[in-house]
């Protein structure tokens, strides 16, 4: 891979970048706060692969008047004015000056013209890198080819909940009926604060479909602290008036009341509360599908 193709690489891997972040799809891979520095990045790498070309041009440019100027100098001495300044024998140190100083004009223009040539013949042929790093251009096609869905049920099941104890305890309930919240806020509350501040009202909350092995429904929604690398879920059970038929990864908006069920994450032992569900529907995916509240 030459200088060039280098460039060309870090030219389409900025763009990537630059249009991830000028679109929603780099909420599949970081959190919103990152989106200042995704675009700062793309810039930077887009501005690096122009000055590299800049940067390899330039060099050419001064490399072609230096490979012209060797012929010059070894045609210089191939005149016809040498012949006409011969009158007639001086003395014996006249010539054998002439013959000591000829041979090392000559080897000093040959010296030059085998720099010139040697210096072109090593850029020319210099920087060979493994063709194994033609392999970094896949990460970058599968930038531009493929958008990866976000996490969704089956990293879920297979991961232990992430639910954690807030150690400021939990505020009282906004106005409304039903109250709308986060589904780690509820699940917060169902299963450290024992249900007190949801008691006697009527919640509203959304979360994509997961389904354990016995199928069991529950709604989910994936943590994350940086990026779509260290998403954790937060889960919660169903029970109630579920859908008959629930299809994993579905977005679903339930709305119903606080129960005192709970059961254990077989995969961490972690609490995993329940929510009792009185009406469901179908909507679409949010355009951030990761929540963020968890961790301020």
């Amino acid at each position: 891979m030459n200088r060039q193709a280098q460039a060309a690489v870090l030219f389409l891997t900025g763009g990537s970048i630059l249009h991830a972040g000028l679109t929603d799809l780099y909420l599949r891979y970081v959190k919103a706060g990152l989106r200042p520095l995704l675009l700062a990045a793309g810039v930077v790498l887009i501005a690096t692969a122009v000055a590299t070309v800049w940067y390899e041009r330039r060099s050419a440019r001064s490399l072609t008047p230096a490979a012209d100027s060797a012929p010059a100098a070894d045609s210089a001495p191939a005149t016809d004015s040498a012949p006409a300044a011969d009158p007639a024998p001086a003395t014996d140190s006249a010539p054998a000056t002439d013959r000591a100083t000829a041979p090392a004009a000559s080897s000093e223009t040959d010296g030059a013209h085998d720099s010139v040539h040697d210096y072109a013949h090593d850029s020319a042929h210099a920087h060979h890198e493994p063709r194994i790093a033609w392999l970094l251009v896949l990460p970058l096609l599968a930038l531009i080819l493929v958008a990866p869905p976000a996490l969704g049920s089956y990293s879920a099941m297979r991961t232990g909940t992430a639910l954690q104890e807030q150690p400021w305890g939990f505020s009282a309930l906004p106005a409304g009926d039903p109250v709308w919240l986060s589904l780690v806020d509820y699940a917060g509350r169902a299963a450290y604060d024992k249900g007190h501040s949801l008691d006697g009202r009527r919640i509203r909350i959304a979360g994509f479909v997961a389904l354990d092995r016995d199928g069991s429904p529950y709604l989910v929604r994936m943590a994350l602290n940086c990026c779509a690398a260290d998403a954790q879920p937060v889960k919660i059970g169903l029970t109630g008036r579920t859908p008959p038929v629930l299809q994993p990864d579905a977005w679903l908006e339930v709305t119903g009341t606080y129960t005192a069920k709970r059961t254990r994450d077989p995969v961490n032992n972690g609490v995993i509360p329940f929510f009792e569900v009185t009406e469901a529907r179908p909507v679409e995916a949010p355009r951030d599908p990761y929540d963020e509240s968890w961790n301020g």
